[in-house]
């Protein structure tokens, strides 16, 4: 008696068991697929984001141990100035930009305290010209590293698309396609156009509107209303920004349009283009959530 309990209870023990540790099998696998899911997900993304600017591949290229691509190079540089400069061991170099920018700078300061304390154009003008020429030193040093840099590969997509973003058209020169060119400049040329005109005619309407509708006294009342006046400096605003909306669309399609065709290069299309048809059934899916007959149909093949 004492041994068919203890065969009864030793199976309901078993009937109780099993199925409760395949449950906790099944959620253990779960876990384990999704921790190690997310995990190899978040080792990527960080893979993927070290890449955009890796701070040991710049300063191991800043201090010749390693190689750096151009791409670290440039933003590295974008900061701290003349980095390329020293990674090509063009150490010459260094005081030419950083005398040129430093000086531009200073001349910038300057004028612009004469011009406070004077009001006279000419330093105004002078303060401009300082700032401009700090400026281009500082675009000059990037345009350089990104000329000395060497590649293995001809084109490089990274300096082509380097070139486009200092020089709109130049990463099409640098990939052969100077017909484009003419094409982007004369889309940038008439966009700065119409942004000038329409920024014109805005602030024409603005000073129309704010004559239209001030409470003080004015020694003319222009002749359109105040309505009018602000229905047109509306246009006008609104047909400029469109215009500087444009410039940035141009100069943004010409760098990809610059990036994607230097990687072009080397995709080959064969002479012999083809196309083949011919009629086909197709066979009858057992396995599928809902199962088919076989159906005849088209098979089109293209070569190229």
């Amino acid at each position: 008696m004492k041994g068919r309990r203890l065969i009864l209870l030793l199976a309901g023990w078993l009937c109780l068991a099993l199925p409760l540790a395949a449950q906790y099998r099944d959620d253990q696998f779960k876990r384990d697929a999704f921790t190690q899911t997310y995990a190899d997900t978040t080792q990527k993304a960080k893979k993927d984001t070290s890449q955009l600017f890796s701070f040991p591949e710049y300063f191991g290229g800043l201090t010749h141990k390693r190689k750096a691509s151009l791409k670290t190079l440039t933003m590295g540089s974008a900061i701290l100035v003349g980095g390329t400069q020293i990674y090509h061991k063009q150490y010459w170099k260094l005081p030419i930009i950083y005398g040129g920018i430093g000086a531009g700078i200073y001349g910038g300061i300057r004028f612009n305290q004469l011009y406070q304390q004077t009001q006279e154009e000419k330093y105004k003008t002078f303060r401009t010209l300082s700032y401009v020429g700090a400026g281009l030193m500082y675009w000059g040093s990037l345009m350089d590293g990104a000329v000395c840099y060497k590649s293995d590969k001809r084109p490089d997509p990274t300096k082509s698309t380097i070139y486009s973003l200092l020089l709109p058209g130049l990463g099409q020169v640098y990939n052969g396609e100077f017909w484009k060119v003419p094409i982007y400049w004369g889309l940038l040329a008439a966009s700065v156009h119409f942004t000038i005109d329409n920024n014109v005619q805005y602030n024409r309407w603005k000073w129309v509107h704010n004559q239209a509708t001030t409470t003080e006294e004015v020694d003319e009342r222009p002749p359109q209303s105040g309505e009018t006046a602000k229905y047109y400096r509306d246009v006008y605003r609104r047909y400029r920004d469109y215009s500087i909306l444009a410039i940035a669309l141009v100069y943004v399609v010409q760098i990809i349009d610059a990036n994607v065709f230097a990687y072009m290069q080397d995709f080959e299309v064969t002479d012999d283009i083809s196309l083949h048809m011919e009629p086909a059934v197709i066979p009858l899916q057992q396995y599928a959530a809902v199962p088919t007959t076989p159906a005849v149909g088209m098979s089109i093949g293209i070569r190229f």
